[in-house]
């Protein structure tokens, strides 16, 4: 699986990127402030992170006996990049599409 995909997939879930939303406001929290926040319990938000981790948009510091968990912007700046390429040549296509019903 390429990078995108793995971020794409991480992202579309709504608890995992109502996590991210949280961590980016926090600057970073553990998992238990993150479930006391949702309607989950603090497991499924571990599991979450691990899924969010495994995708490279977040990561975790051991603190004490905590673990603190925060945002990482490289792999959805990524990810940002080839959504906005495909848009650019998607554009593209349609004003193609235009140009050429616009002559007939």
């Amino acid at each position: 699986m390429s990078i995108i995909e793995e971020v794409l997939s991480a992202l579309d879930d709504p608890t995992r990127r109502a996590l991210l939303d949280q961590l980016a406001e926090r600057g970073s929290a553990t998992a238990t402030v993150l479930s006391s926040q949702l309607p989950i319990t603090r497991q499924a938000v571990v599991q979450h992170l691990t899924v969010l981790t495994k995708a490279g948009l977040v990561s975790g510091e051991r603190r004490g006996r905590e673990r603190w968990f925060a945002v990482h912007t490289e792999k959805i700046t990524e990810t940002a990049r080839w959504l906005e390429d495909l848009a650019t040549k998607w554009d593209r296509r349609l004003d193609t599409i235009k140009q050429i019903a616009e002559k007939e």
